[in-house]
């Protein structure tokens, strides 16, 4: 099954605690404190590799989870760093944020990677919390949980020449006669459900790839027969070559046919209209009279594309089609992908302790606190040790919480909320 789009949930691994120990040796009193630092959690990386063709196994499996760091121990031992996650999916991935739908990656070549999801930084261990006025600290820091994120795999066919037109125009013909692809061939509307891949070796020249993309009718960009699923497969070539039905088989005007699918191209995205475009005229074999395939060729060489006459089953002008599509590919070069990407930083994936964006609800004599800090600031805390809750109080208190909560009118023994912990407030 040929899947090219699916969506994903990625949790990255949580940092491990810090520890909370001290030197204890027979002939060592008061050795002092000695709890590691926790290990920081595993990455979840993507990376592009040949062996794979399609996204099908991630209709299967959604859920993706890199390993915890392990935390810290006695003897300022730090806990071990949770394994990076590493997600194989095939080369031409794109990578998007589904909340914001930004591109994150785009996976291009064989072997690239990129880091998706930062795994937790480990907590400190009481050893770094030993001052000269607090030389026995007993608590730790916690670690920082991993990051979480919900994205959508698409993947975009690395082909240099895309293959176009109406459904039974001879696109599966020509595909299978200029590679060694065996693309289903039948008389019928929609034979192709996949895009199809084939590497053309012409000559001495270099290979290209092709590739016939189905499911182009009017509407496609809005979902009509499939059309929107696959013209991304168009969104990487170089080269578009458009074939049209020039005997009229199927009942078509093959100028209007013409027209339409630009149109759609261009409703799609116009910077993909904007590719370089040439016609080819096939089922010339089926025509009695050549005058009307002169009359069309002229028509659309008035619009500035250049037209060959071909059939895809005698063979009759293909030499001439793929000697200038060589020729194109080497004038045209690289070219500018349709879609944007934006660089994330590779910092370490942190707790933010400086927002301070919070809201309270008031239910009766509970009052709820959400904020996205909270989640963060409460895997750093370890709430059993009073320094750490200590800590904990000494945020809330500098973010304005507990100042929110008094102007709300917030009693002793009133139940606050924030996450998964409950505590009556007292003043």
């Amino acid at each position: 099954m040929f899947v090219d789009k699916a969506e994903i949930i990625l949790k990255a691994g949580n940092g491990g605690h810090g520890g909370m120990s001290f030197r204890r040796e027979k002939y060592v009193p008061n050795g002092g404190p000695d709890g590691g630092n926790g290990g920081h959690g595993g990455n979840i990386v993507f990376m592009a590799d040949n062996g794979f063709r399609t996204l099908m196994e991630f209709k299967y499996k959604r859920k993706h989870k890199a390993e915890n760091g392990e935390n810290g121990t006695g003897g300022r031992s730090t806990g071990k760093t949770g394994e990076d996650l590493i997600i194989k999916v095939p080369v031409g991935t794109i990578v998007k944020d589904k909340d914001t739908g930004r591109i994150i990656c785009d996976l291009s070549e064989h072997g690239q990677k990129y880091r998706v999801a930062e795994g937790g930084r480990g907590g400190r261990g009481n050893m770094n919390f030993a001052t000269a006025t607090r030389q026995a600290p007993r608590f730790a820091q916690g670690g920082v949980k991993g990051q979480e994120r919900t994205v959508i795999l698409e993947l975009k066919l690395l082909a240099d020449v895309g293959l176009i037109g109406f459904p039974n125009v001879g696109k599966s013909t020509l595909l299978s006669v200029i590679t060694k692809a065996k693309p289903k061939i039948a008389n019928y509307h929609f034979t192709t459900i996949v895009p199809n891949l084939g590497v053309v070796e012409w000559r001495n020249f270099d290979p290209f790839v092709i590739a016939d993309i189905p499911g182009l009718i009017e509407g496609a960009h809005e979902g009509t027969g499939l059309g929107d699923q696959f013209l991304r497969h168009v969104e990487r070539t170089k080269l578009l070559i458009h074939l049209l039905d020039a005997a009229g088989s199927e009942g078509r005007d093959p100028l209007e046919d013409f027209k339409a699918i630009n149109l759609e191209l261009e409703k799609y995205n116009e910077k993909l209209a904007q590719r370089v475009q040439i016609v080819a005229l096939n089922k010339v074999d089926l025509l009695a009279d050549a005058s009307e395939t002169a009359e069309l060729k002229a028509e659309l060489e008035k619009l500035g594309y250049e037209v060959f006459v071909i059939s895809a089953v005698t063979g009759q002008g293909l030499n001439e089609l793929l000697s200038r599509t060589i020729t194109l590919l080497d004038e045209i070069g690289e070219v500018e992908p349709i879609f944007d990407i934006e660089p994330e930083t590779e910092s370490v994936y942190t707790p933010d302790f400086m927002e301070k964006q919070f809201t309270v609800e008031k239910r009766d004599h509970l009052y709820i606190v959400k904020g996205d800090f909270l989640e963060r600031l409460i895997t750093s805390v370890n709430f059993e040790d009073l320094d750490s809750v200590g800590f904990f109080q000494r945020v809330l208190k500098d973010k304005g919480v507990f100042a929110e909560l008094e102007k709300m009118g917030i009693q002793d023994e009133d139940v606050v909320q924030l996450e998964d912990i409950e505590f009556e407030y007292f003043k």
